[in-house]
């Protein structure tokens, strides 16, 4: 730590469910060297016991921090507070956006994990592997399997920043079709591709790159969604030439 005191308010957003959203103001005395989680902690820690968010890991592997600061996607367990405010200045923290709101800066994630086991970016092993002997070598036996986005840390912050997620929440969103790219070049299969092609899919995407921007694992989901729009394109390109072959030959 640096040893310098900065003097911050922090605002963070109050809600619960569908309940009318307010900001409650909390006076903090920081290092500016801390990150914004250390300082969302303290006020629970010394403040206010009913404040809701989540938080495990506290070095960016598990995702759960997401949250929006001072308008920006970030994950607040390195997120240094210097990068975000400024010394008595204000410190805004609300909920990620185009997610329900649980409680305070808690979001309801669950259609987002579906989805991305859809996509067969499954982190977690079924209970049937699972179970097997280790002599078996469930793992490497089946190659990359069960490998999700080499880095993607599911934190949502790339769902938060798209502007097409805001216009339907039907839309799958920068990580599933991402999680669909990956896991369509390892295994080559045409139902992933058909998964992605329709209007929540694929063809929503603006090519904003706001998911891209915010991304704090650099996955590049914006640059995925490109290549797997050709990939889309090069499929239907051949089912029309199959289907003219067919009809030729009829």
């Amino acid at each position: 730590m640096s040893g310098i005191r900065w003097n911050i308010t922090l605002m963070v957003s109050r809600q619960q469910t569908d309940g009318p959203r307010t900001f409650q103001s909390f006076t903090l005395d920081v290092d500016p060297e801390e990150f914004v989680l250390d300082a969302i902690e303290r006020v629970w820690a010394f403040q206010d016991r009913s404040l809701c968010f989540r938080h495990a890991c506290h070095h960016s592997t598990c995702g759960a921090c997401g949250m929006l600061v001072n308008g920006t996607e970030k994950l607040t367990c390195i997120t240094p507070i210097k990068s975000v405010t400024q010394n008595d200045a204000v410190l805004k923290i609300e909920p990620l956006r185009n997610f329900p709101v649980v409680s305070d800066l808690v979001v309801d994630m669950g259609q987002f994990y579906l989805h991305m086991d859809a996509a067969r970016a499954s982190q977690v092993v079924g209970l049937a592997e699972a179970c097997l002997p280790f002599e078996k070598e469930p793992f490497e036996s089946k190659g990359k399997k069960f490998e999700r986005l080499v880095d993607c840390i599911e934190c949502g912050c790339c769902v938060s920043a798209c502007p097409a997620a805001h216009t339907s929440s039907s839309y799958l969103g920068p990580a599933v079709l991402a999680g669909i790219q990956q896991s369509n070049n390892q295994t080559a299969d045409i139902n992933l591709l058909e998964m992605a092609d329709h209007q929540d899919g694929v063809w929503r995407c603006h090519s904003a790159y706001e998911c891209s921007a915010v991304c704090p694992s650099n996955v590049d989901p914006a640059w995925r969604i490109m290549d797997l729009r050709k990939k889309i394109v090069v499929h239907r390109l051949k089912n029309l030439f199959r289907r003219k072959e067919t009809i030729q030959h009829a």
